[in-house]
């Protein structure tokens, strides 16, 4: 019998997709997304919200359609299902942290992000984000046990 391990994420990327090249022809489209959980707290009546960051992948072959990463741009709400896992790596400060990564296999827009001439090209200003990536996400790496 088979088994089933997948999730679904709805979310807002937090940085544009980049594209990096792999072995055997293989493409690697890379883009953080990022969960929030809303709650009022019963004590203070406060509201509340703690962000979870997925750093997320689609594999493509080269000459396949790319038009999807016209798409994956900050600010994009997006609805995504694949394979979740969790991959440590060693932070800068020595300690070893995990983080949380979905190989994508269906992807859905639901919201197109809305830019302006004053939005820059960085990475949403996040404590939680600069908190959880700490730079992971530019060393995003792949290996072949990762996929």
């Amino acid at each position: 019998m088979a088994t089933v391990f997948e999730t679904r994420i709805i979310g807002n990327i937090g940085k544009d997709a980049v594209l990096k090249s792999m072995d055997r022809g293989i493409i690697a489209i890379n883009f953080p997304v990022a969960h929030n959980k809303n709650w009022r707290d019963k004590k203070t009546g406060a509201s509340k919200t703690k962000t979870t960051w997925v750093n997320c992948t689609i594999w493509k072959r080269e000459g396949s359609n790319m038009r999807i990463v016209d798409f994956l741009t900050r600010g994009t709400m997006v609805e995504l299902v694949g394979t979740p896992y969790a991959k440590g790596y060693a932070a800068e400060d020595g300690s070893i942290r995990t983080e949380i990564r979905l190989n994508v296999t269906g992807t859905n827009i639901l919201r197109a992000a809305h830019r302006t001439e004053d939005d820059s090209d960085d990475i949403l200003e996040s404590e939680d984000f600069n908190a959880f990536n700490d730079g992971a996400f530019e060393d995003f790496t792949l290996h072949d046990d990762d996929f």
